[in-house]
């Protein structure tokens, strides 16, 4: 199973998880939903044969008599991961893994893995041979996969097993992962050992706390900044090498002739709408922020009084985000995850679009993965009129 194919099926399951999370209320309808399709659709076991997919595996641990594992993959009659599930709602943590721990040390297992049907952590005995490591090697997330981890993830399928090459990979994939969750804990929150480093290198005074909770706000706006200036950066190289790119270039809707009810014509005052260096700064946000997922020459905004809308193809029915800034006291934002009306989160600034990674990401994705696209921009009223999504909340 390549890689790519491998993505593309983690796309469907990631695609279903955001359309049905909500019906999905028990660890056995999360089974059922999101771990029994993942084992089949993206690892490419037969979970309907027990010579592959053992359900329920049981295995006696010491005094632990009958207690039961979810599920036990096999490949040539030999047990070779164990899958521990829980339901959707909980937060997974090393307690949830107590079983994997008994089981791990009395079964041929060298994979073991933790699920609530989003996010799965993936464990082998690189510490002791045998014992279960404390920590995962492998940690992704369906809904914000890291394509870097998709070949990671393909080597656990039955047509890619490759032990060997798992194993080798585990201890430097668990360390760096660590140190990556690591950082972006301290970039959403900064710890006072991270404030205080980087107060003791610009401030001259005495970092009393009340300093040190002054550069905490400072250090947090500091590095969202760095990053949006690195991201856009990059956006904008990658733009200027592709010939057939123009860099913040508006799609213009006003020179044309409406094409249903929907697209009617927007105000014609053209002079009264300014592009603010602020929204363009946003639409490059927006931009990165799908770049990984959709051709950036796809994502175009158009300017109207009331907001400043960024769509996918240039289309009024496929709104990605829509920026409120020229408020003199409230900004925020209307996003389209959920379609409908979108939904209003108030910004800081506009770097603050960086906390709402998700929305911006599942709303391209309903149309670029779901059949159901056109559901979401029924309602929502084109650029420059007055109805609800327009601004009058």
């Amino acid at each position: 199973m390549s890689s790519t194919s491998t993505i593309d099926r983690i796309n469907i399951i990631a695609n279903k998880l955001r359309s049905s999370q909500a019906a999905i209320v028990t660890e056995e309808a999360t089974k059922n939903a999101l771990v029994m399709p993942f084992i089949s659709q993206v690892l490419g076991y037969d979970v309907f044969d027990p010579s592959e997919v053992v359900p329920e595996f049981v295995a006696d641990v010491g005094t632990k008599k009958g207690e039961k594992i979810d599920y036990a993959i096999k490949r040539e009659g030999v047990i070779q991961i164990l899958v521990e599930c829980k339901k959707i709602s909980e937060t997974l943590s090393i307690n949830h893994a107590s079983q994997l721990y008994r089981y791990f040390s009395v079964t041929s297992a060298r994979i073991a893995i933790l699920t609530n049907g989003r996010e799965y952590q993936v464990f082998t005995d690189g510490d002791r041979p045998n014992v279960m490591d404390s920590k995962p090697f492998l940690v992704f997330d369906l809904l914000d996969m890291d394509k870097v981890l998709v070949p990671e993830v393909a080597k656990l399928s039955k047509e890619s097993f490759d032990l060997d090459s798992i194993l080798s990979a585990a201890e430097e994939l668990k360390y760096i992962g660590q140190i990556k969750r690591l950082i972006a804990a301290e970039f959403k929150s900064p710890s006072d050992e991270w404030v205080r480093f980087c107060t003791a290198r610009v401030y001259e005074g005495k970092a009393t706390q009340r300093i040190v909770e002054q550069f905490r706000t400072l250090t947090a706006r500091a590095v969202a900044q760095y990053i949006a200036d690195q991201v856009s950066d990059r956006l904008n190289t990658a733009l200027r090498d592709n010939d057939s790119a123009v860099v913040a270039t508006p799609a213009q809707p006003i020179h044309t002739a409406p094409s249903s009810p929907q697209d009617s014509a927007v105000p014609s005052k053209e002079a009264d709408i300014v592009t603010t260096e602020e929204e363009l700064y946003g639409f490059h946000i927006v931009r990165a922020i799908l770049a990984k997922d959709v051709d950036p020459t796809r994502v175009s905004y158009r300017d109207g009084k009331a907001y400043f809308a960024i769509l996918l193809d240039d289309n009024n029915r496929k709104p990605i985000i829509r920026l409120h800034l020229n408020g003199k006291s409230v900004k925020f934002i209307t996003t389209f995850e959920n379609g409908r009306e979108g939904e209003r989160h108030d910004l800081g600034t506009v770097v603050d679009l960086y906390r709402h990674v998700d929305k911006i990401r599942a709303t391209a994705d309903l149309y670029t993965l779901s059949p159901r696209s056109n559901d979401v921009s029924t309602s929502v009223q084109p650029v420059g009129s007055e109805g609800p999504g327009s601004g009058s909340w």
